[in-house]
């Protein structure tokens, strides 16, 4: 059942549209490279097209087409099709990028996946031409120099295009979705990845004025972010280091880090390799990182190795690591949710490589990994996600995009009935009070793209739940990524959308609870920007 709360648009604290400030840099090998990328652009997207070649006839009219069609479902075109042809490739780049100032950066990958191996001579192949990783990296170079440069968030993604068995483009990297956090003193932190590393904003006082963003001192990562909260609420940060080798080759490391005081330096970033590093051809195709605490505090980190199953490594409460093991079972793709279970121990979903099947693994009576390929759903790509109750998952029906909410033990998913079904993961927050009992918060984002609420009582989305849409002061101004909340420790529920040229939206919630003839609801105060 629907039940949809119709909110009042909270007054503004000034005007923060920046139309130039929204503007994607799509930046390719040649023009035919493009129209995939440009084909993903939703309205209101303003699309700068950068071709390192001319390339081919064809590719510049098929180019031209998809150009055309983007302007007609309400994208806008800035320019032509730049072609740079130049010697020094990155340098040229950045001389474009500085002159566009985008808000985002679309590419491909610059890690692609092997698609064969020569069992004899070790060679690789892919299903994707070498130039995509190279101008992956020229773009990742040049991004990262603007950043550096101009001080400014540059937000990049690189994406997969090899557009296998239906799971179209495909992200490399993902977008954080739990990226609100809040501290022991009541302050809250928000993370992001950017072109040049990760960046932070953090309130001064809780309630009050914030700092940033600042960029979070660290190595050359790649543009993913992973946030989870240890059993003590605070955050750690996994991700993907990306370095140049001297023979020419990239070694892709998993690396985490954690913040223990809000506004102090983060721990310095561990380096954790991974399964296949002593190979870089091999260890370059890592995928991101999956990770949960369990309730002793053992961290559990997941990722999908080169042979498309999962390898995983564990600290111990103690701060002692083990080494890379292999978790059995059927290849999966670059999708891997963990979760702490109802049981306390670790658990991991995963989409499965050749299906929308989704496979979990547990910890079985002996305590090794069971595998179940029985559950009874099918995801969407990009969908997967922890819900806000120990051990369920968040996730899209595979047919009908409708969001769903599962949990071990049921017999079906219980769908959770947005008003209109949205597209990626929705983000949680527990812990919230409405009269005197427990509920759980689902985010994600509305119609006019501003965040749009969810809540059910604690563990029983089967009641149903209700729904409102906010009006932000910036109605239809895109933002990568969901919005995100946190509860602090006094119960002070804050939500959080990102906006153009780094900065935040925030608003705190106005009224302790609220019941309207649709069902429970939550009143948002004034919406602010914050940072920038």
């Amino acid at each position: 059942m629907t039940r949809k709360a119709d909110r009042s648009a909270p007054r503004s604290t000034g005007p923060v549209s920046d139309r130039r400030a929204q503007l994607v840099a799509v930046v390719v090998p040649e023009p035919q490279d493009a129209v995939v990328l440009v084909e993903r652009e939703g309205a209101g997207a303003r699309i700068a097209v950068v071709c390192l070649r001319a390339g081919a006839k064809d590719g510049r009219a098929a180019l031209e087409r998809a150009l055309g069609a983007a302007e007609g479902r309400g994208c806008q075109l800035h320019g032509g099709i730049s072609v740079l042809d130049a010697g020094d490739a990155t340098a040229a780049l950045r001389k474009v990028l500085r002159s566009l100032a985008p808000e985002r950066l679309s590419t491909l990958d610059p890690d692609p996946v092997h698609t064969g191996l020569d069992e004899v001579s070790g060679a690789l192949s892919y299903g994707v031409p070498a130039a995509h990783a190279e101008a992956a990296a020229v773009a990742l170079d040049a991004a990262r120099a603007q950043q550096a440069e101009t001080g400014r968030p540059l937000h990049v993604e690189c994406l997969r295009a090899e557009r296998a068995a239906g799971a179209g483009v495909t992200p490399r990297h993902p977008a954080p979705v739990n990226w609100l956090s809040a501290g022991f003193d009541g302050r809250l932190t928000a993370f992001w990845p950017t072109a040049a590393g990760i960046v932070r904003w953090y309130e001064e006082v809780p309630g009050g004025d914030w700092h940033g963003p600042e960029l979070v001192e660290g190595p050359a990562l790649a543009p993913g972010l992973l946030v989870i909260r240890d059993p003590h609420g605070l955050p750690h940060l996994l991700a993907l280091r990306r370095t140049a080798r001297d023979d020419g080759g990239v070694d892709v490391d998993v690396v985490h880090a954690a913040q223990y005081r809000t506004g102090r330096p983060l721990t310095p970033w561990l380096l954790l390799g991974g399964p296949n590093a002593a190979a870089w051809q091999k260890g370059r195709e890592v995928g991101f990182p999956a990770a949960a605490f369990d309730a002793a505090g053992e961290l559990c980190v997941f990722v999908r190795n080169f042979g498309h199953s999962v390898s995983h490594r564990r600290r111990t409460a103690d701060g002692t690591w083990t080494p890379w093991q292999h978790l059995s079972g059927l290849r999966v793709a670059d999708e891997l949710v963990a979760v702490t279970g109802a049981h306390g121990g670790v658990e991991l979903f995963a989409l499965a490589r050749d299906t929308a099947a989704v496979l979990r693994w547990y910890p079985g009576p002996d305590g090794a990994w069971t595998e179940d390929r029985t559950l009874p759903f099918a995801a969407r790509p990009g969908s997967l996600a922890p819900a806000a109750e120990p051990g369920a998952l968040l996730f899209r029906d595979a047919r009908t995009g409708r969001a769903c909410h599962w949990r071990p033990g049921t017999p079906a998913p219980v769908p959770l009935a947005e008003p209109d079904p949205g597209t990626g993961p929705l983000a949680t927050a527990p812990g919230v009070q409405l009269g005197g009992w427990g509920y759980s918060l689902l985010l994600g984002r509305g119609t006019d793209g501003g965040p749009a609420l969810g809540v059910h009582p604690t563990g029983r989305p089967d009641t149903g739940t209700w729904w409102q849409e906010t009006r932000t002061p910036t109605p239809g101004d895109p933002s990568p990524g969901v919005p995100a909340a946190a509860v602090g420790r006094s119960g002070r529920l804050s939500v959080a959308a990102r906006l153009p040229g780094g900065r935040l939206l925030m608003a705190d919630r106005d009224e302790y609870a609220e019941y309207t003839e649709h069902g429970a609801a939550i009143t948002l105060g004034a919406w602010r920007v914050v940072g920038g």
